[in-house]
């Protein structure tokens, strides 16, 4: 789908940051391990990935997801000033409200968004950090949704996890995975 058809057929857009419109330059793997030995020295199970243990953490309090919280932000913005800009990118601007929907902090999705211009195209920035829930619960989409004053129905996600469309799907919003738009 062009940005021609987004714009006819759509009265919003959303992307997800991360792997569709830019790629933090992070080495994941370094930070799960940082985040589990935070979570070790607490006495917390430190198996599965980051987000199991994002997840963890978050059950057993503020004080426990907070600081992992501290660490996978510190490494996003930290990975933001040095992003690579993806194709996708190209599309904007989209021509109607656009917005960003990440499970990136917000800091890091409104740093890579500065650094390559996209900033002034995108009206709407969520980062997991932003509201209560994060993706795939469908609360941070809707809430870039109504951000950008359109209803899910009539808005696009653009993603390219099978977390985004599980949040698309819940949150009643149209799902394109990058790989069709390219």
């Amino acid at each position: 789908m062009t940005d021609q058809q987004a714009q006819s057929e759509y009265d919003a857009l959303v992307y997800d940051l991360d792997g569709t419109l830019v790629r933090l330059d992070v080495d994941w793997g370094a930070v799960t391990e940082e985040v589990a030995a935070v979570l070790r020295a607490r006495g917390l199970e430190t198996e599965g990935s980051l987000w199991d243990l994002l997840q963890r953490a978050e059950e057993a309090g503020e004080r426990y997801r907070r600081a992992v919280e501290d660490v996978i932000a510190d490494h996003e913005r930290a990975g933001a000033r040095s992003a690579d800009r993806l194709p996708l990118a190209d599309e904007l601007p989209a021509g109607v409200p656009t917005g960003v929907c990440s499970m990136n902090c917000e800091a890091a999705c409104r740093i890579a968004l500065e650094l390559h211009g996209l900033d002034g195209h995108v009206d709407a920035v969520v980062g997991r950090d932003t509201v209560t829930a994060h993706k795939p619960d469908p609360e941070p989409l809707l809430a870039t949704v109504d951000a950008l004053g359109a209803g899910p129905q009539a808005t696009l996600f653009v993603g390219d996890s099978d977390s985004d469309r599980v949040t698309a799907e819940r949150a009643g919003v149209d799902f394109q995975p990058v790989a069709d738009r390219r």
